[in-house]
């Protein structure tokens, strides 16, 4: 094996994550030698437990809790966590990794603790992760990486990844895949960027995302473009944090005008959601800004025609986006646009741009939004 070869974790990080394991083992291990129930606090993973600072730049827990105290009835759950840090404890050992699959499967090996469903251990490793993201250690460094692909990039960018047996640097250019764009690993921390680029820009569709990388849109405006492919992933806004950190450079997100464009998934990308508030810190992209289509695009750009009737569950989206959403309550310009939205009670996609022409996004809407950043929603 090459002396150079790469950990997936660097030994600091695999230290403190060991560390926090170990010290909350023996905590636990500790209150059962003073004969009393053992227990573990764990976060509240809610819209109501969370607060947005604009300075912060994205959601951050509150103070709620929840208390998991070995009893009859939570010995089973009680059980399934312990195994579930000490899964933790071996990958990270082992230098070795688990998705939430392989994780549900090892349980069949833990008696009468395994999980009958999966749902069961997603749940138990969701509880791990919030309760040890307060002590700084994320998912990752716990070694269980998400299912999902992390999205597609192409565009004036190199990615520096390594051969996992040889540990030789790879370099990847996302300018030279035709017609096709570098897939986002699942693993992301391990990775070091170069580019000139000027902006990332991050696309809702892959339909969007096809036409500008086969146009070589990214060539023209000297930019990255990331496909999100709905609400992005962990691993996509990972990649995203760490790039645009890297090079500097500001990330703007294309998406539908509709309450779940807006209110799903570039919220998510911005600041994160409630349910996954322990993780915010690290994965959203607080530089974001919105340079999608919105409700005064559709009057000036005249897509009255490609719109959409607001569905029920729309209007339910933006409403609760008003009245519950701590990002958008913090910014008076994205009330006035939901505000406007609801008033028109229409939609619009991405697509709604192709009524002028097919590359009327890339002729006319993006040049003439990109003269104004400025004036971007935040």
């Amino acid at each position: 094996m090459a002396e150079n070869k790469p950990k997936k974790g660097s030994a600091a990080k695999d230290k403190a994550t060991l560390a926090v394991i170990k010290n909350t083992a023996m905590a636990i291990h500790s209150e059962i030698k003073k004969i009393k129930a053992p227990s573990i606090k764990m976060p509240l993973r809610s819209l109501s437990n969370v607060s947005y600072d604009k300075k912060a730049g994205f959601f951050e827990l509150g103070k709620g809790v929840k208390k998991r105290t070995l009893s009859v009835n939570t010995v089973k759950a009680f059980a399934q966590t312990l195994k579930m840090m000490s899964l933790s404890k071996d990958l990270v050992m082992s230098d070795d990794f688990a998705t939430k699959r392989d994780a549900y499967y090892q349980s069949k090996n833990w008696g009468d603790a395994r999980f009958l469903e999966q749902p069961e251990s997603d749940a138990i490793m969701d509880d791990i992760e919030a309760m040890f993201a307060i002590e700084g250690v994320t998912r990752e460094q716990l070694r269980f990486i998400p299912d999902q692909h992390g999205g597609a990039v192409a565009g004036e960018l190199k990615v520096v990844d390594y051969d996992l047996d040889t540990g030789e640097k790879i370099i990847i250019d996302c300018t030279k895949f035709g017609s096709g764009a570098y897939s986002v690993p699942s693993w992301v921390e391990h990775l070091e960027f170069q580019t000139k680029a000027s902006f990332i820009l991050c696309i809702e569709t892959q339909g969007m995302f096809q036409r500008l990388q086969s146009h070589k849109y990214w060539k023209q405006a000297n930019c990255i473009l990331v496909s999100m492919g709905g609400v992005p992933t962990r691993a996509c806004r990972r990649f995203v944090r760490r790039l645009s950190e890297s090079a500097k450079v500001p990330v703007y997100a294309f998406t539908d005008c509709d309450p779940y464009g807006i209110g799903n998934i570039y919220r998510t990308l911005k600041v994160g959601s409630g349910n996954a508030a322990h993780i915010n810190q690290f994965f959203c992209v607080p530089n974001a800004t919105y340079l999608g289509l919105t409700p005064q695009d559709i009057e000036h750009y005249g897509l009255e025609k490609a719109t959409h009737p607001l569905g029920d569950q729309d209007r339910k989206r933006a409403h609760d986006a008003l009245k519950n959403d701590p990002f958008f309550k913090a910014h008076k310009p994205w009330q006035d646009a939901l505000q406007k939205l609801l008033k028109m009670e229409v939609r619009a996609e991405q697509q709604a741009l192709s009524l002028h022409g097919l590359n009327f996004v890339i002729d006319e809407y993006l040049p003439q939004k990109l003269k104004n950043p400025g004036k971007f929603l935040p």
